[in-house]
């Protein structure tokens, strides 16, 4: 059967009753070597051991997060008929009001209120509010949104001096610790649930741009998201973010953010940033195939080959080349492109990072500064109006930047689609967000002011080609 990834926030009217049976925290081996001691409890003080003082510290931080928007109906055109009038009154085609809802959990990490959620729980929302343990609902603001890595930093608007949960070393975690989820699976209240780390480093989920997952096999629920996953000294090593599962429920293969990658996330809400800077490679990383390790003359497929390399870029500055395949950051082994990318996303901009590099079956190490991609050209957004295919769309110039921003993938010429008004034009061609318009009518577009120049003038019909997911195709639509 098909297994489905599913993010974990869900409709706040939805709810399910989950019945599971339980185990004991310290079970007797079946068959024990007459050498090893067998592991049991021996006293009745031992039989009542208990995961409750790590929770009683936790629990206090961890907050239900409930996100709304309020959506504008579409007027009933059957409405504006004189006929049905008389029956439905004189609202007629007015266009009616809808909200939706999402549900998730968060965790208070600073004193003066700031909250660590999932960014799929508040993405596309403007009203939350925040429930703490004590049942007091306190309204929040949105600080920071990071689609990139699925976090979001909230303010509560009201009070101060908030319990909170200290951030762990998620590096110095190991398959088989011990871990605790908590949060308001399918909104029937906060809950605990235990499991174990069952593998670390998990990347190609598929979630975000940073894919480098704790798994664990603590239940984690729709509801859960943006709740902490908890270490035995009750601090947060990760942010239960999504699960994979053939119903919706758990079926103990739960994933986390690390706890690092929201350090780096929360020190940019600290410093009033609106979105995350982080290091730039100036490098198109490629995975390891075991082909292409045979073609290397390495003993394993693993590591991440530079398929190409910016001129202007740190990997060219530090002497990098096509070809190279980067081993380690920092002394932390990497096998693929995901761990390049999150443990440069974890470091801080200025100073340098180490990596070690393999280079005809030689290692090598080289040292890459740590500085932000730059904006050039300027993005220039544009918000497109009128009656062409792309009313509706804002689109920005490529640069470094936005490439990085946007996770815009094999296009270096166009303009960037950065965000679709709903009911537009440009939603009704299906554009989204990160698709790169190379050219209209066979005009090929270099600019936002191309693209705006074009879009302003009257046509019988538009070819638009555009680049979505490193693939180009062209689509013809009525003027």
């Amino acid at each position: 059967m098909r297994l489905t990834l599913r993010n974990t926030a869900f409709a706040a009217f939805a709810w399910a009753a989950i019945f599971c049976s339980s185990l004991p925290l310290v079970a007797q081996e079946a068959s024990v070597s007459p050498a090893v001691t067998p592991v049991v409890p021996r006293t009745r003080a031992e039989i009542a051991y208990s995961f409750a003082p790590i929770v009683k510290k936790a629990q206090p931080a961890v907050v239900n997060v409930f996100a709304s928007r309020v959506e504008r109906m579409p007027a009933n055109p059957f409405l504006d008929d004189p006929i049905f009038r008389r029956f439905f009154g004189e609202g007629g085609g007015a266009p009616g009001r809808n909200t939706a809802q999402s549900l998730g959990s968060g965790v208070i990490v600073d004193p003066s209120g700031l909250v660590v959620t999932n960014h799929h729980v508040i993405e596309g929302m403007t009203d939350v509010k925040v429930a703490l343990a004590d049942k007091r609902e306190i309204p929040a603001k949105i600080v920071l949104r990071d689609p990139r890595t699925d976090l979001a930093v909230l303010k509560l608007t009201e009070g101060s001096n908030f319990p909170t949960m200290e951030l762990g070393d998620s590096d110095a975690l190991e398959v088989g610790d011990l871990t605790l989820a908590i949060g308001n699976p399918f909104g029937v209240g906060q809950t605990v649930t235990q499991g174990i780390v069952s593998a670390l480093a998990r990347t190609h989920v598929g979630i975000t741009d940073y894919g480098f997952f704790i798994q664990t096999d603590a239940a984690i629920n729709p509801g859960n998201s943006g709740g902490p996953l908890v270490d035995m000294n009750g601090r947060v090593v990760g942010i239960n973010s999504a699960i994979f599962s053939k119903s919706g429920g758990s079926i103990g293969i739960g994933f986390a953010i690390p706890a690092n990658m929201v350090k780096s996330v929360l020190a940019a809400a600290k410093g009033g940033g609106k979105t995350v800077r982080r290091p730039w490679l100036g490098a198109r990383l490629q995975a390891v195939s075991p082909e292409i390790a045979e073609g290397l003359g390495l003993s394993r497929p693993s590591g991440a080959l530079l398929a190409d390399v910016d001129a202007a870029g740190p990997a060219a500055e530090a002497g990098l080349k096509r070809g190279d395949v980067i081993v380690a950051v920092d002394g932390q082994p990497v096998d693929d492109p995901e761990a390049v990318g999150y443990r440069l996303g974890t470091r801080p901009l200025g100073g340098q990072a180490t990596l070690e590099v393999l280079r005809n079956g030689k290692k090598t190490a080289a040292q890459i500064k740590l500085v932000a991609a730059p904006e050039t050209p300027a993005r220039d957004a544009i918000r497109l109006k009128g009656q062409s295919p792309f009313a509706g769309a804002t689109v920005l110039n490529l640069s470094p930047a936005v490439v990085e921003e946007l996770s815009v993938q094999g296009a270096s010429a166009g303009v960037v689609v950065a965000e679709v008004e709903d009911g537009s034009f440009a939603q009704q061609l299906n554009l989204q967000r990160g698709d790169v318009v190379l050219a209209v009518n066979d005009q090929k577009i270099g600019s936002t002011r191309d693209l705006a120049q074009i879009a302003a003038s009257r046509a019988y019909y538009w070819k638009i080609t555009l680049a979505r997911g490193g693939q180009v195709f062209t689509t013809v639509v009525g003027g």
